[in-house]
């Protein structure tokens, strides 16, 4: 592979970042793990990110005109053991953001597109995101959740490469992999190559949960996948192109940098909120579970620090715990804003390794026939017809579950031929 051959100032930020490469720690839990929201599953190794591994991909780039898929994660982290802490504030944490390395390197970067929650990561959930222009780099910024969720090829012109590198957290409805396959299709489309930097999935111990049936298919949910897939970003790369879910058969030109040290019971804390509504650890191992709210009239959390986390509304009958949702960061209009909510704190619950539904019936039970309990989007959540009928019925959560099995093990099949990493 060709080296880049840099002047002495970028020579220097390269090898600055070099040496300062970023292993992010996988460190040894304990008992209080399941409080913290840390996850409990043995580790090995120090993982190493797709960005971190400059070597790999900066030969790629050189005198290319690049387009960059980003957010707030995208970022190469100089400490490695500031990063993993548990203990340290995250906003402590040491890297640079992967643009400004990029520019920094001599790469000729000539726009970013934004994903949900923007290029910063401040928007809320299903909020409009805007064109504009990056203050610190002076970059164009083009909206992929505004008017436009895949690029047009005038947003393609005159580009060579598109690298994309966003943090994803495992979940079907987590409209990211949505972003992805646009992305992907677009640049195929044009005929431009598309280069993503793999990060470990915090929710890629598991497969579950129901498979999304065509009916249903929007941004919530592209592909026939269970809502939780186990597999990285760059892994399920992979698979758009290998099972034709681009349109018309159509085919990318992919390039995976991997991870280093990680297999798919790798540990992993992530030191950057995802998206403004997942705070911690906890409420990214709660999301599979209480991301079902998003459909409902039940509050999981958004308008407090509890994020997902805990769930309630004022119609629940008291049950020793309560709390106000009001506007915030990333919830401008939080449900039922301003009124107290009865509800469930979850913050001290064992580590999940498959989906609660127990969280879903035991709102639906508590809501009175009064109240409405699903909403609109509760299908496209959920990415079937079948859920909300089976909990309307009154099945039990392992009656639902055994409905999932035959179409989990269908796609754990095909799921095998795309992995880069172990189970």
């Amino acid at each position: 592979m060709q080296m880049i051959n840099l002047s002495p100032k970028s020579t220097y930020f390269f090898l600055v970042l070099i040496s300062l490469s970023g292993m992010i720690s996988c460190k040894s839990q304990t008992s209080k793990s399941a409080v913290k929201g840390e996850s409990p599953r043995p580790i090995k190794n120090e993982v190493i990110i797709g960005a971190n591994s400059t070597e790999k991909y900066l030969p790629l780039l050189k005198d290319k005109k690049v387009v960059v898929v980003a957010n707030q994660t995208s970022v190469i982290f100089k400490n490695e053991m500031a990063a993993s802490s548990q203990s340290k504030p995250r906003n402590d944490v040491d890297y640079i953001h992967l643009v400004d390395s990029l520019l920094s390197l001599g790469i000729q970067v000539q726009k970013v597109f934004a994903p949900e929650h923007g290029f910063r990561g401040k928007v809320d959930a299903g909020e409009y995101v805007k064109d504009g222009k990056d203050a610190k780099t002076g970059l164009p910024i083009i909206s992929l959740y505004g008017k436009n969720k895949k690029p047009s090829q005038e947003h393609l012109e005159n580009v060579d490469m598109v690298v994309f590198d966003i943090q994803d957290v495992g979940v079907r409805f987590y409209t990211y992999i949505a972003t992805l396959q646009y992305v992907m299709e677009a640049c195929a489309e044009a005929g431009i190559p598309v280069l993503v930097l793999d990060r470990p999935n915090p929710n890629g111990h598991y497969v579950d949960g129901p498979t999304l049936e065509a009916a249903h298919r929007s941004f919530l949910g592209l592909n026939p996948i269970p809502l939780v897939y186990g597999m990285t970003i760059g892994e399920y790369a992979k698979m758009i192109n290998g099972e034709g879910w681009l349109a018309n058969g159509i085919t990318c030109n992919l390039t995976v940098i991997p991870l280093q040290n990680y297999s798919h019971q790798t540990s992993y804390n992530l030191p950057i909120r995802p998206s403004p509504n997942l705070p911690n650890d906890k409420a990214i191992n709660l999301y599979p579970s209480l991301g079902f709210f998003e459909g409902t009239f039940i509050n999981a959390g958004r308008g407090t620090e509890m994020q997902f986390q805990v769930y309630g509304a004022p119609f629940f009958d008291q049950t020793g715990f309560s709390y106000t949702p009001q506007a915030n960061f990333g919830a401008k209009y939080p449900k039922h804003k301003g009124k107290r909510c009865n509800g469930i704190d979850l913050r001290t619950t064992e580590y999940l390794s498959k989906i609660n539904l127990e969280f879903l019936i035991d709102a639906y039970k508590k809501t009175p026939k009064t109240e409405k309990f699903f909403g609109p989007t509760f299908t496209a959540h959920a990415g079937t017809t079948e859920l909300e009928q089976q909990i309307a019925q009154g099945l039990s959560a392992e009656e639902i579950r055994e409905t999932w099995e035959s179409d989990l093990e269908k796609f754990k099949k095909i799921r095998r031929k795309y992995l880069i990493y172990t189970d």
